[in-house]
């Protein structure tokens, strides 16, 4: 079979598994009564916990607008009125006035929208954000746009100048981190609200795009040989498990996100660094040779990592992994790379689908086999598959429509 062909047939196979997926969440998700979507759901889409998780209501909102904004088989009114009554539910229920007058996004509420938890993180405001920029482009309406970028700048604000607003306290023993996973966050928000804008906007965001890259470099670390999660604030490794951890899946994910942002900008050098550091390292690091699939955590010097879960094979990982390689040979037509995404492509697809009640399983044993059977919880909703799969698919029109 020609590569065109088996292209081809992997673009109907993605745009099909899309196709159930979206089908599954539109079935099960949505709170009729009091607005927001169920996360909480089981493998044959019962819903076992009403809570809302912030984060995970942002997410959904902004894959239905996207799809709906998009992709003409998705342009249907159930798909916008969905995403509005999520935005309705978040705008009036996730933002908690702090003590210090600041707004800060709840982590978790109830079903009816009441406060449960909040995290000292910045997550749920970034996902606030996607939300309501990506509904603005959808529904036309400013007033959402600029509450994304008022709470950008609140973002900014306690990253880069004072994270006191967070809540967390200032202990004695507890040493300043740059952790991946903010610059990565902050990266992604800033394509998210200069995308197709005028370069007014694109301007006022370019100094924290090289900042974020810049901050994401820093996690090169050993000589370009591994790519930690955690480094010191000036770029140094740090000591003790927190400095040797390895996550596959975040170092794939940020190899896209700068593989995006170097062609926004024409950088072919940072392009080469994406790709053979913070793609192929960290596929060639997390890969497991004996059972296939790519592992959680992992400890650069070998030792056994303390995260419990660490040698499981999760969802994520797996799609970012799936998007990282087909950007990276979309852009360079290399074709080691295919072959990569054709490796964890037919890993993913024959473990993690779940042919008789739709959607995927988040969550393996090192083997393979299921360990956790529901469709959704507090970390796993209307996301990571969804814009995967929506990515491949996008990824492989331009490929086959360029084929020669």
């Amino acid at each position: 079979m020609s590569a065109v062909l088996k292209m081809e047939e992997c673009r109907e196979h993605v745009r099909t598994q899309l196709d159930t997926v979206v089908d599954f969440w539109l079935k099960y998700s949505h709170d009729t009564v009091h607005g927001g979507f169920f996360t909480c759901i089981g493998r044959d889409g019962t819903v076992y916990d009403e809570l809302k998780y912030v984060w995970l209501q942002g997410r959904q909102v902004w894959m239905y607008c996207r799809l709906y904004r998009t992709m003409d088989r998705f342009h249907k009114p159930e798909i916008l009125e969905a995403a509005k009554a999520g935005g309705e539910f978040l705008r009036k229920f996730a933002r908690v006035s702090t003590s210090s007058g600041q707004w800060k996004c709840a982590f978790c509420l109830t079903r009816d929208g009441k406060a449960v938890k909040i995290q000292r993180t910045i997550f749920s405001e970034c996902f606030y954000i996607m939300a309501m920029d990506e509904l603005s482009r959808t529904t036309g309406d400013k007033d959402m746009q600029l509450e994304a970028e008022q709470m950008m700048e609140q973002l900014i604000y306690w990253v880069r100048v004072d994270s006191s607003g967070l809540g967390r306290p200032q202990l004695p023993g507890d040493v300043a981190t740059n952790s991946m996973a903010i610059p990565m966050m902050l990266l992604c928000l800033v394509q998210q609200l200069t995308e197709g804008r005028g370069q007014e906007v694109v301007q006022k965001y370019r100094e924290l795009g090289r900042w974020c890259v810049q901050q994401i470099l820093q996690h090169m670390q050993r000589d370009g040989t591994a790519i930690l999660e955690n480094v010191s604030l000036d770029g140094q490794e740090l000591p003790g498990c927190q400095g040797r951890l390895q996550n596959p899946g975040h170092a794939l994910e940020a190899g896209w996100f700068l593989i995006q942002y170097s062609a926004e900008w024409g950088d072919d050098d940072l392009q080469r660094t994406a790709i053979d550091k913070f793609v192929e390292l960290p596929y060639q690091n997390g890969w497991d040779k004996e059972h296939g699939g790519l592992f959680y955590f992992l400890d650069v010097d070998g030792h056994c990592p303390t995260q419990l879960e660490w040698s499981m094979k999760l969802w994520w990982p797996h799609c970012e992994a799936l998007i990282a390689f087909l950007m990276a040979y979309s852009q360079t037509k290399k074709p080691e790379l295919l072959d990569r995404f054709s490796q964890v492509y037919e890993y993913t697809f024959s473990h993690f689908p779940d042919a008789k009640s739709g959607e995927w399983f988040g969550y393996l044993t090192q083997e393979g086999k299921v360990a956790l059977d529901f469709k959704g919880g507090p970390f796993k909703g209307f996301f990571h598959v969804p814009r995967c799969l929506y990515m491949c698919e996008r990824i492989l029109d331009d490929l086959l429509a360029n084929k020669d």
